[in-house]
């Protein structure tokens, strides 16, 4: 069968006039095709517009160079003002200090908060991932001074990222890690919250209303830079995990 060209023009002709050609909402040109238009009448249709792809993708690029990709929350929620703010901090120092520019480069967090803390202070609570926890370590003392100044003072604390497992039924063959256990993951918090000093020592005291209170003995060899922020430990700790402590260095006893 053969069309001939007067029957092909009224054809194009009239899909033109059926289906007119609408610009996209999200690209004024080039114009989205006649074919596509009539999909965009709500939001949630734009994904199958080819310029709402290329909107996704200068959106993702835009992500790579500014500090949005200097944080990264599960499930895709979105971070906070605060966040953004806290990943501006590291993503200024990643491009304005020589010194934290190459080991900030694949350094992200994943959230920050803040919190007050006794004697009218206020510290910022930063998590972090755990597989890069051995990166943030090598940088802690130069990485949290520059963010003290960035923060006016505030003391900052930075954390890794863990997560603790429930203890598998009865006659489960699931067998829990190790890591993945309560005590275990609030030890490593204890850990991080009082880094770089070392714990050399911890003693439990049990009141007579059941309530307890650990005592925890720091290196004094970095006293110098964690006698000032005890306070600040004690009450990161008790909202991580909601445990008391208190922290102390243990006394040189006399030959």
């Amino acid at each position: 069968m053969t069309i001939s060209g007067s029957q092909q023009d009224w054809e194009s002709t009239s899909l033109r006039e059926r289906k007119p050609t609408l610009p996209c909402p999200l690209i004024s040109s080039p114009p989205c095709c006649p074919l596509t238009a009539p999909i965009l009448r709500c939001a949630s249709t734009l994904t199958r517009c080819p310029h709402s792809r290329l909107a996704a993708a200068e959106l993702k690029l835009e992500k790579m160079y500014t500090a949005r990709r200097k944080i990264q929350k599960d499930k895709g929620v979105e971070p906070t003002e605060f966040e953004d703010t806290v990943a501006q901090a590291f993503f200024d120092l990643e491009n304005g200090n020589q010194e934290l520019k190459s080991d900030l480069k694949d350094l992200y967090i994943n959230g920050a908060v803040q919190m007050d803390v006794p004697g009218n202070r206020k510290a910022v609570i930063i998590h972090v991932p755990y597989r890069l926890q051995k990166s943030y370590k090598k940088i802690h003392v130069r990485l949290i001074r520059e963010l003290e100044k960035k923060f006016s003072g505030r003391d900052v604390v930075l954390v890794a990222t863990r997560r603790i497992v429930r203890p598998p039924k009865k006659g489960s063959a699931f067998v829990r890690p190790r890591s993945r256990t309560l005590t275990t993951v609030h030890d490593g918090i204890l850990e991080d919250v009082v880094y770089p000093a070392e714990i050399v020592g911890k003693r439990v005291r049990y009141h007579l209303d059941g309530a307890k209170v650990m005592k925890v003995f720091l290196d004094p060899k970095e006293r110098t830079n964690t006698e000032y922020k005890l306070d600040t430990f004690s009450s990161v700790y008790r909202r991580l995990c909601g445990k008391e402590v208190v922290f102390d260095y243990p006394v040189a006893e006399s030959a």
